[in-house]
């Protein structure tokens, strides 16, 4: 490790693979609550319109294609909500849009397919120091965002009906879901390539969901297997000299599956069973909140329910809320 980091490229290297590590998995975890996990596929080939774009005017690579693909993914959501073109439709004017006008404009600017490569597939030791600038105040700028409004980001990937019913603009928090996801492919094409972005936004959240119990476990772990598996896939590639975006991708796969396997054994340990709905036998008795003292006592059951956690206890099931427990 010392070897590597004497060296400046790949200092740089190292730096953008943890920022991509960390800002993927952030936006990736509301984007596979919607279920949308493929639209990481979509946005990184408007992404490569914006590349097409950027070689065939001269301009800079990365300001381009972070314009190009907030704007394909901000008209696809606005033709989803207007009913104008159903999730899989949008999609595939994403897939076959951008990637046919961005070869077409590479190959006008004399480039063809092979310009796009170390974008397609990431290309780090090329990474410079205005490319790491970018991508950190790219990170802020989705970290804060990710953070700050988590809890309507997450209330509206679940379940929009409830969301409105909280007073929650919707379709906007829509819209700020798609510009954060397109914002995270183009801050990190040098990184992992926008051919395989997707993967870093959704199997580290699928292996943090296999390990943390709760949202904001899961959401924290991920960006944390999401580090792990930058960090691993760069170190990776330079030993094996392999490409260093498909090394990330494959250490995330095996980072999964060994949450998969660990998964099982922590949810016996802490023994977690699934949340089955009250089927009418059960009575639970309706009480005023209380403290937490119930919940260390013996032969109190634990039950995963959505994401969290209930305690049944005395007639009683009991799910923490912010400082107290309510009735559940």
């Amino acid at each position: 490790m010392i070897e590597i980091l004497s060296l400046p490229f790949m200092q740089r290297a190292v730096i953008a693979a943890v920022l991509s590590g960390l800002i993927a998995p952030a936006i990736g975890t509301f984007i596979v609550q919607k279920r949308m996990s493929l639209l990481g596929d979509g946005l990184g080939h408007v992404a490569i319109a914006g590349v097409g774009l950027a070689l065939m005017t001269g301009w800079a690579t990365m300001p381009v294609a972070v314009v190009v693909c907030v704007v394909g993914a901000v008209a696809v959501e606005l033709l989803r909500q207007h009913g104008k073109a159903t999730g899989d439709l949008g999609l595939a004017i994403l897939f076959y849009g951008g990637l046919a006008s961005g070869v077409l404009m590479a190959g006008i600017a004399g480039q063809g397919a092979g310009g796009l490569s170390s974008y397609l597939f990431g290309s780090l030791t090329s990474v410079s120091e205005t490319d790491i600038v970018l991508i950190a105040v790219l990170g802020v700028v989705i970290l804060v965002t990710c953070i700050g409004l988590a809890p309507r980001l997450f209330a509206v990937c679940v379940d929009e009906d409830f969301a409105r019913v909280l007073g929650i603009r919707v379709k906007v928090i829509n819209l700020l879901v798609v510009v954060l996801a397109a914002i995270s492919i183009t801050a990190a094409m040098r990184t992992v390539g926008l051919l395989l972005i997707s993967a870093l936004m959704v199997i580290p959240v699928a292996a943090a969901q296999q390990l943390f119990v709760g949202f904001y476990r899961a959401f924290f772990g991920s960006m944390v297997v999401g580090v792990l598996a930058a960090l691993g896939g760069t170190v990776g590639s330079y030993y094996l000299d392999t490409a260093t975006g498909a090394t990330i991708v494959v250490t995330s796969i095996v980072l999964l599956g060994i949450a998969w396997l660990l998964g099982g054994r922590i949810r016996r340990a802490h023994h977690f069973i699934p949340f089955v709905e009250d089927d009418g036998d059960h009575d639970y008795m309706r009480a005023e909140n209380h403290d937490d003292t119930f919940a260390h006592k013996g032969g109190v059951k634990v039950i995963q329910h959505g994401d969290h956690v209930d305690y049944v206890h005395d007639g009683h099931r009991h799910a923490l809320h912010g400082d107290h427990y309510d009735e559940h």
